[in-house]
């Protein structure tokens, strides 16, 4: 196969080990590399963590999104933690995940793929290589699949070893989701009611209100006609997706396997991978790497990237303009979508490349508190939700889904919400490693406002019950 418009031909042979040989950025310098190569090696021995016919249904569903017949939810932790794996944890990040999924559906009247950043979210990509405090200097921390948060030089020093621990708490992680999605605790019912328990009193909570009221008669409605979870298994049972930015290559490589179906290679170590923004050089190691493995694809689009390095991206990761393969997850900071958005959005439909468009509404979004606290205000979140979909409505396109960072738990780390987090309050529950994120109120307070915009997309009528069935 040859990339459309010259670079030179992309059908080297590809092989799992072909990045090894590109410029590569975002990669911690391991001291021991006999270690490293030990670690490796095992962990190519290990079984898989997904497979290829889950990431193939995820691909399928992403190629609804593309086309404008379903919405991608895509949320999770900013890293996972080692110290933070816990059972109610894990529980609890799901349950939001279908509670916004369900106000999500009932909204587009349509099916939402829900896809979490978990399971595999253990590296962080870093502004600079080292940290330093008074007169101290060492490594920054990347995540605790490669070293710790304390500041001292034997938790800073990367240590292959966290790899295994990666792989095993995955795996535990991927066990209890599933057992959730398909063990009755995605029970449409039991979700729904979750969700009113979250709404409170007063104005700010009004329109949520009326739009609860609605699914509420909808499942009235559904319950009076027979279909219940004891009739229709659909109603108890969801897919649930994983992912994480394919940032560690070596771990990536090693959890690479050939699906016995198909021949084709798939990255077993999650259903979704994607490209960071600092990461997406076309000649660099993590495009090779991805664009051999058949698995859905994410690019994150930021301020540097204009139109031209995005579709020599797109020919280099998709030359057959496959649906369901790319999502493009736009990461602007909402002063700056109108200012860099369009010019892709035109440029992808005037090639008629098939994509899925999701917006990242965090990442460009991160200020300074006055008392020194890394924040995201909710209003700025929720600004560039709205700018992004307002601009793909000027353009006639599909704002297929949103791509977020959030916990289950009632932290306290992005202010604003119906329940107000103050720049006071982040003194009380910021438990981040990394970045800040969503507390479980405020996850699904942005569910409900993505809802208003989703329903002027479509015809102002309530969905179908075929619909609430099957869209969930």
């Amino acid at each position: 196969m040859e990339v459309v418009e010259g670079n030179e031909k992309m059908a080297e042979q590809w092989t799992p080990e072909t990045w090894r040989s590109k410029p590569i950025m975002q990669v911690p310098e391991f001291t021991d590399k006999a270690a490293l190569a030990d670690v490796e090696n095992r962990l190519s021995g290990y079984p898989p963590l997904v497979f290829a016919g889950e990431a193939r249904l995820l691909k399928s569903q992403l190629a609804d999104v593309a086309d404008g017949r379903a919405f991608l939810l895509q949320g999770g932790d900013c890293a996972e933690s080692f110290l933070e794996h816990s059972p109610d944890n894990i529980r609890d990040f799901f349950r939001v995940m279908l509670q916004m999924a369900v106000v999500l559906t009932y909204a587009a009247a349509s099916p939402v793929v829900k896809v979490g950043r978990i399971a595999g979210q253990f590296a962080k990509p870093r502004s600079s290589d080292t940290e330093v405090q008074g007169d101290v200097e060492l490594p920054s921390y990347r995540g605790d699949i490669i070293n710790a948060t304390e500041f001292n030089e034997a938790a800073r020093n990367p240590d292959p070893e966290r790899q295994i621990a990666a792989y095993r708490q995955s795996a535990a992680t991927l066990n209890l989701l599933r057992a959730f999605a398909q063990g009755g605790y995605a029970n449409l019912e039991h979700v729904h009611q979750w969700t009113l328990g979250f709404l409170g009193e007063g104005p700010a909570f009004e329109q949520y209100k009326e739009l609860a009221d609605r699914i509420s008669e909808t499942l009235g409605f559904m319950r009076a006609c027979g279909l219940n979870s004891d009739s229709v298994p659909q109603l108890r049972t969801t897919d649930f997706f994983t992912s994480h930015e394919a940032l560690l290559l070596g771990f990536e490589q090693a959890l690479t396997r050939v699906d016995s179906t198909s021949g084709d290679w798939y990255a077993t170590s999650g259903h979704l991978l994607w490209i960071g923004d600092r990461t997406r050089q076309p000649d660099g190691a993590h495009v090779e790497f991805c664009r051999g493995v058949k698995n859905p694809i994410g690019i994150k689009c930021g301020p540097s990237l204009d139109s031209e390095g995005l579709l020599k991206l797109i020919d280099i990761l998709n030359p057959e303009n496959e649906a369901g393969r790319i999502t493009l997850i736009a990461r602007y900071g909402a002063d700056k979508v109108e200012g860099h958005l369009p010019q892709l959005v035109r440029a992808v439909k005037r090639e008629g490349r098939t994509v899925v468009w999701s917006c990242d509404p965090m990442h460009g979004n991160t200020v300074k508190a006055s008392n020194g606290f890394k924040t995201r205000p909710f209003d700025l979140i929720l600004s560039e939700v709205r700018r992004f979909m307002s601009v793909h409505r000027a353009e006639g396109t599909h704002a297929g889904g949103v791509h977020f960072e959030m916990t289950g738990q009632n932290v306290t780390e992005c202010t604003g919400g119906a329940r107000p987090v103050t720049e006071a309050d982040l003194f009380d529950r910021y438990h981040t490693h990394c970045d800040p994120r969503l507390n479980a109120g405020q996850a699904l307070e942005l569910a409900f406002l993505i809802a208003d915009g989703l329903k002027r997309e479509r015809a102002d009528s309530a969905p179908d019950v075929q619909t609430a069935v099957a869209g969930f």
